[in-house]
């Protein structure tokens, strides 16, 4: 009885710690949206206005995941798979807004990119090392570190486009960026459901 004892504590404190990032890293995708969102269309950048609206994703994510925290698997497991639809629906959205700026040709501001790119990295990064230790658990802990993950990803990837926009005089290093975190979106997008998907199966097994 005690060993038991021990383990449900255990299992509390992880919670608990695990409620306490997220509140944190919530907070953080909260204040970016609102900076990177204001600036990403004043900088013409199809890859910022990507990444602005990823904060929003992300911070409903966060929102979301502490409503369900300590709930049962399948309820967890539920809200991972529409997180993982919304992850590749953003995927699409980004793949329609970067051909239509390519097809105009849309050239963005070099240096604003790569200022509110490095701004943004500092944000994700710092969630994701928060964020490491519950990459592990289940379907929705793991769903919260793949979004900080990629999102650190396309932030370094911005900055590399940004020298290139500057470079080029071309919008192509801001489009091919876009599609690649459209790509890492789509992806995540199906590891994601596809982990829910076998944690649903077991819980109505077990049912």
């Amino acid at each position: 009885m005690a060993c038991c004892d021990h383990d449900i504590h255990e299992k509390d404190l992880e919670v608990s710690k695990f409620r306490t990032v997220l509140w944190i890293v919530f907070v953080i995708n909260l204040v970016m949206f609102v900076v990177e969102f204001g600036t990403a269309f004043f900088a013409k950048s199809v890859s910022l206005q990507a990444d602005a609206l990823d904060f929003m994703a992300d911070a409903m994510t966060y929102g979301v995941t502490l409503l369900v925290l300590g709930s049962s698997l399948r309820v967890r497991a539920s809200v991972a798979m529409l997180k993982g639809a919304s992850m590749g629906l953003l995927g699409l959205w980004i793949f329609v807004r970067t051909i239509l700026n390519a097809q105009d040709a849309i050239v963005p501001f070099a240096t604003v990119m790569g200022t509110v790119g490095l701004v943004a990295l500092v944000a994700n990064v710092v969630s994701a090392l928060l964020l490491y230790k519950f990459r592990g658990g289940d379907s929705n802990m793991r769903s919260i570190w793949l979004c900080s993950r990629n999102d650190a990803i396309g932030n370094i990837a911005i900055m590399i486009a940004a020298s290139g926009v500057f470079a080029l005089n071309s919008g192509w290093p801001d489009f091919i960026v876009a599609t690649l975190m459209a790509t890492l979106s789509t992806i995540a997008s199906i590891q994601i459901i596809k982990q829910a998907s076998l944690e649903l199966k077991t819980v109505s097994s077990a049912d």
